[in-house]
């Protein structure tokens, strides 16, 4: 499954490091901003929910993406 976009992106998609990772058992994918998420029971349930959450962040406010760069750190 290819890689989305990311806002403000036109085009082929650049070459990144794969953000999808296996725990155990169970996928996840990580953020730009350093957060894993998941788990997913498979790589492609984890695809897709990078895409997903690539989509809603595009659609939301700049506000939501600040709160997401607070746990970071955490």
């Amino acid at each position: 499954m290819p890689v989305a976009n990311r806002c403000g992106e036109q085009g082929n998609t650049p070459n990144r490091n794969s953000r999808f990772i296996k725990k155990g058992s169970y996928w996840y994918y990580t953020t730009r901003e350093g957060v894993d998420i998941g788990p997913f029971d498979n790589q492609k349930d984890a695809e897709l929910g990078a895409t997903e959450f690539i989509e809603f962040l595009c659609e939301s406010e700049p506000k939501v993406t600040d709160l997401l760069k607070l746990y970071r750190a955490a």
